[in-house]
Protein backbone atom coordinates (compact mmCIF):
# COMPACT_ATOMS: atom_id res chain seq x y z
CA UNK A 1 0.00 0.00 0.00
CA UNK A 2 1.14 3.68 -0.70
CA UNK A 3 1.39 5.99 1.65
CA UNK A 4 2.56 9.61 2.33
CA UNK A 5 4.67 10.87 4.93
CA UNK A 6 3.60 12.37 7.81
CA UNK A 7 -0.12 11.34 6.85
CA UNK A 8 -1.80 8.37 8.71
CA UNK A 9 -3.58 5.32 7.11
CA UNK A 10 -5.85 2.72 7.43
CA UNK A 11 -3.45 0.02 8.95
CA UNK A 12 -5.52 -2.57 8.11
CA UNK A 13 -5.54 -2.01 4.48
CA UNK A 14 -1.41 -2.69 4.29
CA UNK A 15 -2.84 -6.84 4.53
CA UNK A 16 -1.30 -9.37 2.29
CA UNK A 17 -1.55 -13.29 2.16
CA UNK A 18 1.88 -14.51 3.23
CA UNK A 19 3.53 -14.97 -0.10
CA UNK A 20 2.37 -12.19 -1.82
CA UNK A 21 3.63 -10.33 1.21
CA UNK A 22 7.20 -11.35 0.40
CA UNK A 23 7.37 -11.45 -3.19
CA UNK A 24 6.20 -8.08 -3.24
CA UNK A 25 9.05 -6.99 -0.88
CA UNK A 26 11.42 -8.94 -2.49
CA UNK A 27 9.97 -7.59 -5.95
CA UNK A 28 10.23 -3.96 -4.19
CA UNK A 29 13.68 -3.87 -2.90
CA UNK A 30 15.13 -5.29 -6.06
CA UNK A 31 13.67 -2.27 -7.77
CA UNK A 32 15.67 0.32 -5.61
CA UNK A 33 13.15 0.37 -2.81
CA UNK A 34 15.01 0.76 0.91
CA UNK A 35 13.56 -1.10 4.08
CA UNK A 36 13.18 1.75 6.61
CA UNK A 37 11.42 -0.39 9.49
CA UNK A 38 10.53 -4.64 9.24
CA UNK A 39 8.90 -5.16 12.61
CA UNK A 40 6.68 -8.07 14.30
CA UNK A 41 3.52 -6.91 15.82
CA UNK A 42 1.46 -8.88 18.63
CA UNK A 43 -1.74 -9.89 16.67
CA UNK A 44 -3.61 -12.64 19.10
CA UNK A 45 -2.10 -15.97 18.76
CA UNK A 46 -0.49 -14.90 15.82
CA UNK A 47 1.97 -12.01 14.53
CA UNK A 48 1.80 -9.49 12.07
CA UNK A 49 4.87 -8.46 9.91
CA UNK A 50 5.05 -5.31 8.81
CA UNK A 51 7.75 -3.50 6.24
CA UNK A 52 7.75 -0.02 5.26
CA UNK A 53 10.04 0.33 2.30
CA UNK A 54 11.09 4.03 1.02
CA UNK A 55 11.61 4.98 -2.54
CA UNK A 56 13.60 7.94 -2.46
CA UNK A 57 14.21 9.24 -5.66
CA UNK A 58 10.53 9.82 -5.78
CA UNK A 59 9.76 10.76 -2.53
CA UNK A 60 7.44 7.98 -1.76
CA UNK A 61 6.82 5.05 1.01
CA UNK A 62 5.10 1.95 0.70
CA UNK A 63 3.79 -0.57 3.63
CA UNK A 64 3.04 -4.09 3.17
CA UNK A 65 1.80 -6.34 6.32
CA UNK A 66 0.97 -10.17 6.51
CA UNK A 67 0.08 -12.39 9.29
CA UNK A 68 2.28 -15.09 10.10
CA UNK A 69 2.32 -17.50 12.89
CA UNK A 70 5.16 -19.90 12.10
CA UNK A 71 8.77 -19.54 10.65
CA UNK A 72 9.31 -17.45 7.75
CA UNK A 73 11.27 -16.83 4.87
CA UNK A 74 14.46 -15.14 5.16
CA UNK A 75 15.10 -11.53 2.98
CA UNK A 76 18.99 -11.02 4.35
CA UNK A 77 20.90 -13.08 2.28
CA UNK A 78 19.22 -11.37 -1.02
CA UNK A 79 19.17 -8.00 1.01
CA UNK A 80 21.79 -7.49 3.27
CA UNK A 81 20.24 -3.95 4.38
CA UNK A 82 17.24 -6.67 7.13
CA UNK A 83 19.96 -8.37 8.39
CA UNK A 84 19.40 -6.46 11.85
CA UNK A 85 15.99 -5.86 11.49
CA UNK A 86 15.06 -9.80 11.15
CA UNK A 87 17.45 -10.13 14.09
CA UNK A 88 14.89 -8.07 15.71
CA UNK A 89 12.10 -9.82 14.74
CA UNK A 90 13.88 -12.89 16.05
CA UNK A 91 14.55 -11.63 19.33
CA UNK A 92 11.62 -9.69 20.58
CA UNK A 93 8.57 -13.03 18.47
CA UNK A 94 10.28 -15.79 18.53
CA UNK A 95 9.40 -16.03 15.02
CA UNK A 96 12.30 -17.35 13.30
CA UNK A 97 13.63 -16.00 9.57
CA UNK A 98 14.67 -19.31 7.70
CA UNK A 99 17.74 -18.89 6.33
CA UNK A 100 19.43 -15.92 7.83
CA UNK A 101 22.93 -16.41 8.08
CA UNK A 102 23.75 -15.42 12.01
CA UNK A 103 20.82 -14.49 14.20
CA UNK A 104 22.69 -13.10 17.04
CA UNK A 105 20.18 -11.03 20.06
CA UNK A 106 21.03 -7.74 18.99
CA UNK A 107 19.83 -6.47 22.73
CA UNK A 108 19.71 -9.01 25.01
CA UNK A 109 16.25 -8.55 26.00
CA UNK A 110 14.88 -11.71 26.45
CA UNK A 111 14.64 -13.68 29.80
CA UNK A 112 17.88 -15.26 30.72
CA UNK A 113 20.12 -13.35 28.48
CA UNK A 114 23.24 -11.48 29.56
CA UNK A 115 24.47 -9.00 27.28
CA UNK A 116 27.48 -9.60 25.46
CA UNK A 117 27.13 -13.57 26.35
CA UNK A 118 27.17 -14.93 22.53
CA UNK A 119 28.95 -16.98 19.90
CA UNK A 120 31.57 -14.87 18.20
CA UNK A 121 32.98 -15.58 14.36
CA UNK A 122 36.19 -16.15 14.47
CA UNK A 123 38.94 -16.76 11.80
CA UNK A 124 41.04 -19.04 12.05
CA UNK A 125 45.04 -19.44 10.51
CA UNK A 126 48.72 -18.86 11.15
CA UNK A 127 49.75 -16.03 13.80
CA UNK A 128 45.90 -14.72 13.48
CA UNK A 129 44.59 -12.95 16.56
CA UNK A 130 41.66 -11.62 18.11
CA UNK A 131 41.41 -8.21 19.65
CA UNK A 132 38.74 -7.31 22.41
CA UNK A 133 37.62 -3.75 23.12
CA UNK A 134 35.45 -3.12 25.64
CA UNK A 135 32.57 -2.99 26.45
CA UNK A 136 33.61 -0.98 28.86
CA UNK A 137 36.00 2.23 27.60
CA UNK A 138 37.90 4.64 28.89
CA UNK A 139 36.55 8.27 29.43
CA UNK A 140 32.62 9.46 29.70
CA UNK A 141 31.66 7.11 26.89
CA UNK A 142 28.39 4.30 26.80
CA UNK A 143 29.74 0.60 27.12
CA UNK A 144 30.02 -1.50 23.77
CA UNK A 145 32.29 -4.16 22.89
CA UNK A 146 34.22 -4.65 19.66
CA UNK A 147 36.11 -7.47 18.93
CA UNK A 148 39.20 -7.54 15.63
CA UNK A 149 40.43 -10.77 13.67
CA UNK A 150 43.38 -9.29 12.90
CA UNK A 151 46.81 -10.56 11.50
CA UNK A 152 49.33 -8.29 13.35
CA UNK A 153 47.68 -4.81 12.61
CA UNK A 154 45.83 -5.69 9.59
CA UNK A 155 41.88 -6.53 10.14
CA UNK A 156 40.07 -9.49 8.49
CA UNK A 157 36.93 -8.56 10.20
CA UNK A 158 35.70 -6.37 13.14
CA UNK A 159 32.46 -7.72 15.00
CA UNK A 160 30.40 -5.10 17.12
CA UNK A 161 28.23 -6.26 20.01
CA UNK A 162 25.89 -3.88 21.60
CA UNK A 163 22.95 -4.48 23.66
CA UNK A 164 24.51 -3.19 27.10
CA UNK A 165 22.00 0.28 26.75
CA UNK A 166 18.79 -1.54 25.96
CA UNK A 167 15.89 0.13 28.18
CA UNK A 168 12.24 -0.61 26.36
CA UNK A 169 11.84 2.69 25.67
CA UNK A 170 9.51 1.84 22.64
CA UNK A 171 6.97 -0.23 25.20
CA UNK A 172 6.70 2.53 27.35
CA UNK A 173 5.03 4.67 24.19
CA UNK A 174 1.94 1.93 24.21
CA UNK A 175 -1.09 3.09 25.94
CA UNK A 176 -0.31 6.40 25.33
CA UNK A 177 0.35 9.51 24.17
CA UNK A 178 0.30 10.92 27.87
CA UNK A 179 2.58 13.31 29.29
CA UNK A 180 5.76 10.96 29.92
CA UNK A 181 5.45 10.09 26.06
CA UNK A 182 7.65 13.09 24.63
CA UNK A 183 9.74 12.96 27.16
CA UNK A 184 10.79 9.29 25.72
CA UNK A 185 10.98 10.53 22.76
CA UNK A 186 13.55 13.24 23.68
CA UNK A 187 16.13 10.94 25.28
CA UNK A 188 15.76 8.00 22.86
CA UNK A 189 19.09 9.13 21.99
CA UNK A 190 20.68 12.69 24.17
CA UNK A 191 22.39 14.13 21.57
CA UNK A 192 19.38 14.01 19.03
CA UNK A 193 16.63 15.43 21.55
CA UNK A 194 15.07 17.69 18.60
CA UNK A 195 15.17 15.40 16.04
CA UNK A 196 13.65 12.31 17.82
CA UNK A 197 10.85 14.88 19.44
CA UNK A 198 10.06 15.89 16.24
CA UNK A 199 9.47 12.43 14.80
CA UNK A 200 7.31 11.31 17.41
CA UNK A 201 5.43 14.79 17.23
CA UNK A 202 5.14 13.81 13.48
CA UNK A 203 3.53 10.68 14.12
CA UNK A 204 0.98 12.08 16.72
CA UNK A 205 -0.03 15.08 14.54
CA UNK A 206 -0.75 12.50 11.55
CA UNK A 207 -2.94 10.63 14.00
CA UNK A 208 -4.88 12.97 14.99
CA UNK A 209 -5.03 15.20 11.61
CA UNK A 210 -3.37 17.53 12.85
CA UNK A 211 -0.70 20.18 11.07
CA UNK A 212 1.37 22.53 13.43
CA UNK A 213 1.56 26.12 11.83
CA UNK A 214 4.19 27.32 9.99
CA UNK A 215 5.55 29.69 12.71
CA UNK A 216 6.28 26.36 14.78
CA UNK A 217 7.41 24.23 12.13
CA UNK A 218 10.01 27.10 11.50
CA UNK A 219 11.04 26.88 15.20
CA UNK A 220 11.11 23.15 15.18
CA UNK A 221 13.43 23.44 11.91
CA UNK A 222 15.86 26.08 13.55
CA UNK A 223 16.18 23.91 16.61
CA UNK A 224 16.85 21.04 14.65
CA UNK A 225 19.86 23.21 12.36
CA UNK A 226 21.39 24.03 15.61
CA UNK A 227 21.55 20.26 17.16
CA UNK A 228 23.05 19.76 13.82
CA UNK A 229 25.47 22.25 13.77
CA UNK A 230 26.49 21.48 17.30
CA UNK A 231 27.07 18.12 16.80
CA UNK A 232 28.61 18.36 13.50
CA UNK A 233 31.42 20.92 14.82
CA UNK A 234 31.80 18.82 17.71
CA UNK A 235 32.59 15.87 15.81
CA UNK A 236 35.26 17.59 13.67
CA UNK A 237 37.13 18.59 16.76
CA UNK A 238 36.75 14.69 17.88
CA UNK A 239 38.00 13.81 14.98
CA UNK A 240 41.31 16.34 14.67
CA UNK A 241 41.46 14.76 18.71
CA UNK A 242 42.00 11.76 17.46
CA UNK A 243 44.86 12.51 15.31
CA UNK A 244 46.59 14.67 17.41
CA UNK A 245 45.81 17.92 15.97
CA UNK A 246 44.80 20.04 18.90
CA UNK A 247 44.43 23.37 17.38
CA UNK A 248 41.19 22.00 15.76
CA UNK A 249 40.24 20.13 18.80
CA UNK A 250 40.22 22.45 21.33
CA UNK A 251 38.41 25.20 19.11
CA UNK A 252 35.69 22.96 17.82
CA UNK A 253 34.97 21.89 21.71
CA UNK A 254 34.10 25.10 22.99
CA UNK A 255 32.27 25.92 19.46
CA UNK A 256 30.05 23.07 19.93
CA UNK A 257 29.19 24.60 23.39
CA UNK A 258 28.39 27.80 21.70
CA UNK A 259 25.87 26.23 19.68
CA UNK A 260 24.32 24.28 22.60
CA UNK A 261 24.08 27.72 24.31
CA UNK A 262 21.73 28.93 21.68
CA UNK A 263 19.65 26.12 21.72
CA UNK A 264 19.34 26.85 25.82
CA UNK A 265 18.72 30.47 25.09
CA UNK A 266 15.19 29.76 23.11
CA UNK A 267 14.00 26.88 25.77
CA UNK A 268 15.96 26.66 28.25
CA UNK A 269 17.80 23.15 27.81
CA UNK A 270 21.26 22.97 25.87
CA UNK A 271 19.84 19.81 24.44
CA UNK A 272 16.73 21.48 23.17
CA UNK A 273 14.42 19.29 25.28
CA UNK A 274 10.79 20.44 25.95
CA UNK A 275 10.82 22.98 23.17
CA UNK A 276 8.41 20.52 21.06
CA UNK A 277 5.38 19.18 21.97
CA UNK A 278 2.30 17.69 19.46
CA UNK A 279 0.62 20.74 17.51
CA UNK A 280 3.49 22.77 17.77
CA UNK A 281 6.47 24.09 20.04
CA UNK A 282 6.45 25.79 23.53
CA UNK A 283 8.96 28.44 23.18
CA UNK A 284 8.81 31.67 20.61
CA UNK A 285 11.30 33.75 19.68
CA UNK A 286 10.71 37.77 20.06
CA UNK A 287 12.87 40.66 17.49
CA UNK A 288 15.30 40.93 20.78
CA UNK A 289 16.14 36.96 21.04
CA UNK A 290 16.23 36.79 16.91
CA UNK A 291 18.93 39.46 17.18
CA UNK A 292 21.48 37.84 20.05
CA UNK A 293 20.90 34.21 17.59
CA UNK A 294 21.76 36.02 14.53
CA UNK A 295 24.92 37.72 16.63
CA UNK A 296 25.73 34.69 18.29
CA UNK A 297 25.60 32.47 15.05
CA UNK A 298 27.57 34.87 12.68
CA UNK A 299 30.55 34.72 15.76
CA UNK A 300 30.59 30.89 16.03
CA UNK A 301 30.77 30.18 12.12
CA UNK A 302 33.44 32.53 11.82
CA UNK A 303 35.94 31.02 14.75
CA UNK A 304 34.40 28.02 13.10
CA UNK A 305 35.91 28.86 9.56
CA UNK A 306 39.05 29.46 10.91
CA UNK A 307 39.10 26.24 13.44
CA UNK A 308 37.95 23.66 10.25
CA UNK A 309 40.04 25.23 7.87
CA UNK A 310 43.14 24.17 9.42
CA UNK A 311 42.14 20.32 9.12
CA UNK A 312 42.17 21.09 5.23
CA UNK A 313 45.23 23.02 5.25
CA UNK A 314 47.60 20.63 7.31
CA UNK A 315 48.60 17.69 5.29
CA UNK A 316 49.47 15.58 8.87
CA UNK A 317 45.84 15.75 8.78
CA UNK A 318 44.80 14.97 5.39
CA UNK A 319 47.01 12.32 5.13
CA UNK A 320 45.39 10.47 7.95
CA UNK A 321 41.80 11.07 6.84
CA UNK A 322 42.14 10.52 3.43
CA UNK A 323 41.62 6.77 1.81
CA UNK A 324 41.04 5.70 5.59
CA UNK A 325 38.30 3.54 6.06
CA UNK A 326 36.48 3.29 2.52
CA UNK A 327 33.03 2.48 2.24
CA UNK A 328 32.66 2.60 -1.04
CA UNK A 329 28.83 3.30 -2.71
CA UNK A 330 27.13 -0.25 -3.75
CA UNK A 331 27.98 -1.49 0.06
CA UNK A 332 26.55 1.42 1.09
CA UNK A 333 23.63 0.92 -0.96
CA UNK A 334 23.51 -2.17 0.10
CA UNK A 335 23.85 -1.70 3.90
CA UNK A 336 21.29 0.62 3.68
CA UNK A 337 22.93 3.37 5.43
CA UNK A 338 21.81 6.85 5.86
CA UNK A 339 23.44 10.21 6.75
CA UNK A 340 26.13 12.18 6.41
CA UNK A 341 27.90 8.25 6.15
CA UNK A 342 25.96 7.53 3.23
CA UNK A 343 26.31 11.09 1.53
CA UNK A 344 30.17 11.14 2.26
CA UNK A 345 30.07 7.45 0.13
CA UNK A 346 28.00 8.94 -3.04
CA UNK A 347 24.37 7.93 -1.82
CA UNK A 348 21.98 11.02 -2.18
CA UNK A 349 19.37 10.45 0.44
CA UNK A 350 18.41 13.17 3.00
CA UNK A 351 14.87 13.20 4.57
CA UNK A 352 14.76 16.93 4.43
CA UNK A 353 14.91 16.54 0.19
CA UNK A 354 13.75 13.49 -0.28
CA UNK A 355 10.30 13.33 1.88
CA UNK A 356 10.64 17.48 2.46
CA UNK A 357 7.44 19.38 4.29
CA UNK A 358 7.92 22.00 6.06
CA UNK A 359 10.38 24.04 6.14
CA UNK A 360 11.99 22.26 3.95
CA UNK A 361 11.04 22.42 0.93
CA UNK A 362 13.38 23.35 -2.44
CA UNK A 363 16.15 21.45 -0.13
CA UNK A 364 19.22 21.24 -1.75
CA UNK A 365 22.01 18.47 -0.18
CA UNK A 366 25.75 17.82 0.07
CA UNK A 367 27.14 14.66 -1.36
CA UNK A 368 30.80 13.97 -1.48
CA UNK A 369 31.39 10.75 -2.78
CA UNK A 370 34.79 8.81 -1.87
CA UNK A 371 33.69 7.29 1.10
CA UNK A 372 36.30 7.55 3.79
CA UNK A 373 37.16 9.31 6.49
CA UNK A 374 38.09 13.02 4.69
CA UNK A 375 34.63 12.60 2.73
CA UNK A 376 32.66 11.82 6.37
CA UNK A 377 34.52 14.66 7.87
CA UNK A 378 34.07 17.33 5.12
CA UNK A 379 30.34 16.20 4.47
CA UNK A 380 29.97 17.89 7.77
CA UNK A 381 31.62 21.06 7.52
CA UNK A 382 29.36 21.50 4.14
CA UNK A 383 26.23 20.55 6.39
CA UNK A 384 27.03 23.12 8.90
CA UNK A 385 27.94 25.50 6.31
CA UNK A 386 24.59 24.60 4.87
CA UNK A 387 22.47 24.73 8.56
CA UNK A 388 23.51 28.30 8.76
CA UNK A 389 22.46 28.99 5.74
CA UNK A 390 18.92 27.96 6.60
CA UNK A 391 18.91 29.60 10.16
CA UNK A 392 19.88 32.61 8.86
CA UNK A 393 17.06 32.49 6.23
CA UNK A 394 14.19 31.44 8.97
CA UNK A 395 15.49 34.48 11.61
CA UNK A 396 15.27 36.57 8.43
CA UNK A 397 11.92 35.67 7.40
CA UNK A 398 9.88 33.86 10.47
CA UNK A 399 6.37 33.50 9.88
CA UNK A 400 3.65 35.34 11.64
CA UNK A 401 0.93 33.19 13.79
CA UNK A 402 0.57 31.06 16.40
CA UNK A 403 3.21 28.38 17.35
CA UNK A 404 0.85 25.55 18.23
CA UNK A 405 -2.68 23.37 17.29
CA UNK A 406 -4.45 21.55 18.92
CA UNK A 407 -3.68 17.71 19.48
CA UNK A 408 -7.18 15.77 19.78
CA UNK A 409 -8.10 12.30 19.95
CA UNK A 410 -5.92 9.99 17.79
CA UNK A 411 -7.85 7.88 14.99
CA UNK A 412 -8.33 3.94 15.54
CA UNK A 413 -7.13 1.33 13.89
CA UNK A 414 -4.77 3.61 12.25
CA UNK A 415 -1.13 4.14 11.41
CA UNK A 416 1.28 7.08 10.50
CA UNK A 417 5.25 6.93 9.80
CA UNK A 418 7.26 9.72 10.56
CA UNK A 419 10.56 11.11 8.88
CA UNK A 420 13.28 13.61 10.22
CA UNK A 421 16.66 13.71 8.88
CA UNK A 422 18.90 13.82 12.26
CA UNK A 423 22.06 14.47 12.46
CA UNK A 424 23.17 11.04 12.11
CA UNK A 425 20.82 10.55 9.64
CA UNK A 426 16.61 9.61 8.96
CA UNK A 427 14.84 8.66 12.19
CA UNK A 428 11.58 6.81 11.64
CA UNK A 429 8.65 6.63 14.13
CA UNK A 430 6.31 4.17 12.96
CA UNK A 431 2.90 4.29 15.24
CA UNK A 432 -0.09 2.08 15.32
CA UNK A 433 -3.14 2.54 16.89
CA UNK A 434 -5.63 0.14 18.33
CA UNK A 435 -9.63 0.08 18.42
CA UNK A 436 -9.54 2.74 21.44
CA UNK A 437 -7.26 5.27 19.36
CA UNK A 438 -4.67 4.85 21.78
CA UNK A 439 -1.19 3.57 20.84
CA UNK A 440 -1.03 -0.59 20.24
CA UNK A 441 2.33 -0.48 18.98
CA UNK A 442 5.09 2.02 18.67
CA UNK A 443 8.32 1.55 16.75
CA UNK A 444 11.30 3.13 16.49
CA UNK A 445 14.59 2.92 14.09
CA UNK A 446 17.31 5.32 14.70
CA UNK A 447 20.04 6.04 12.53
CA UNK A 448 23.13 4.28 14.17
CA UNK A 449 20.54 1.20 13.85
CA UNK A 450 21.41 0.81 9.60
CA UNK A 451 24.80 2.54 10.61
CA UNK A 452 26.79 0.67 12.97
CA UNK A 453 27.79 -2.54 10.41
CA UNK A 454 29.01 -0.03 8.41
CA UNK A 455 31.65 0.49 10.29
CA UNK A 456 32.82 -2.82 10.69
CA UNK A 457 32.73 -2.99 6.94
CA UNK A 458 34.71 -0.10 6.43
CA UNK A 459 37.61 -1.25 8.85
CA UNK A 460 37.44 -4.63 6.97
CA UNK A 461 41.09 -4.79 5.31
CA UNK A 462 42.06 -1.79 6.84
CA UNK A 463 44.62 -1.41 10.01
CA UNK A 464 43.78 -1.69 13.62
CA UNK A 465 45.06 1.84 14.42
CA UNK A 466 43.07 3.39 12.20
CA UNK A 467 39.55 2.47 14.52
CA UNK A 468 39.41 5.38 16.56
CA UNK A 469 39.50 7.83 13.55
CA UNK A 470 37.09 5.75 11.51
CA UNK A 471 34.67 5.14 14.30
CA UNK A 472 34.44 8.79 15.28
CA UNK A 473 34.29 9.76 11.21
CA UNK A 474 31.03 7.84 11.77
CA UNK A 475 30.45 8.36 15.45
CA UNK A 476 27.08 6.23 16.13
CA UNK A 477 24.77 6.03 18.84
CA UNK A 478 24.90 3.32 21.24
CA UNK A 479 21.78 4.26 23.29
CA UNK A 480 20.01 4.84 19.99
CA UNK A 481 20.46 1.28 18.75
CA UNK A 482 19.82 -0.42 21.67
CA UNK A 483 16.62 1.48 22.91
Amino acid sequence: MKINHLSSFDFGASDMDSGIFFETAASRLSAGGRAVAYFALPDGASSRLVMCVAFDREGRLEVYSTLVRRPFRSLTPSFPQLHLFEREIYEQSGLKPEGHPWLKPIRFNTPGSVPGVADYFKVHGVQVHEVAVGPVHAGVIEPGHFRFQCHGEHVFHLEIMLGYQHRGVEKRFIGGPDGRSIHYAETLAGDTSIGHGWAYCGAIEALAGVNPPARAQVLRGLMLELERMANHTGDLGALAGDVAFLPTASFCGRLRGDLLNMSALVCGNRFGRNMLKPGGVNFDLDQELVKELKLRLENTLRDAENAVALLWETGSVIERFEGTGVLVKEAAEGLGIVGPAARASGVGLDTRRNFSCGPYEDFTMSVSGSGDVYSRAYVRWLEIQKSAELVRGWLDALPEGRIEAECGELKPDSAAVSLVEGWRGQICHFAVTGRDGKLRHYKVVDPSFHNWQALAMALRNGEISDFPVCNKSFNLSYCGRDL
